[in-house]
């Protein structure tokens, strides 16, 4: 009898724990959004250089921000991104800037000449991202892959140099402020491999050396991006 009673009890809490679901059911929301914030650390290296010009110490990039997510099909494995953010970045390299009354002055300089030596910007971002992803309603850990467009206004930009006589740094102005470049960015959950590449110069045009040697660089950026929803 009491196996009869223990039984009798577990079908009836099993039948009642149904009639609950069936008037609590779990809803999905079929129109989910992918926004999120997003962080990244990498690695900048400079294209376009001279012969003599090279890069004597890591130079990083931080960036963070927010992205709007705007789906593209039903099933929403398609969108389209659209944010704004914020990044650092420095270039560490042997040109060294001086300035003077009427402007900059540009020389490279031997890696023993100095202590350190690099351009420095402060850049609010724009990204446009075309986005493919594996998510659906009930799934947060997927596989993506966002490719785009980075549009870039570099609002603060500072050449520093260090020897064994001192530092100095300053704002300089031949930094281009407009800057945009082609991503990528593939993962899977939080953790996802990022790329930049520069379409324009990280200085303006017509900057070169007192000896004619033109300085085009242009900015390819290596490193990790975090998505957080």
């Amino acid at each position: 009898m009491k196996l009869l009673k223990i039984g009798f009890m577990c079908m009836s809490s099993l039948i009642m724990a149904q009639e609950v679901d069936q008037v609590n059911p779990i809803v999905l929301d079929d129109k989910y959004l992918e926004d999120q914030f997003y962080f990244g650390t990498g690695i900048n290296f400079l294209l376009d250089k001279p012969d003599d010009v090279g890069q004597n110490s890591l130079s990083y990039s931080l960036q963070l921000g927010f992205i709007k997510d705007i789906p593209m099909n039903q099933r929403r494995n398609i969108g389209m991104g659209i944010g704004l953010g914020y990044a650092a970045n420095s270039f560490y390299n042997n040109v060294r800037v001086t300035q003077n009354e009427v402007g900059f002055n540009y020389a490279i300089v031997s890696a023993d000449d100095f202590k350190r030596n690099k351009l420095e910007t402060h850049t609010v971002e724009m990204p446009v991202q075309l986005r493919w992803r594996t998510s659906n309603a009930s799934e947060y850990k997927f596989w993506r892959l966002y490719t785009g467009l980075r549009l870039g206004y570099v609002f603060s930009g500072r050449s520093k140099f260090v020897d064994d006589m001192g530092s100095e740094a300053f704002s300089n102005d031949d930094i281009e402020p407009f800057q945009y470049g082609l991503t990528v960015n593939f993962g899977y959950n939080t953790l996802n491999l990022h790329a930049y590449y520069g379409l324009n110069r990280l200085l303006k045009q017509g900057i070169q050396t007192a000896d004619g040697v033109e300085i085009n660089f242009r900015v390819l950026r290596v490193g990790i991006m975090f998505y957080i929803l």
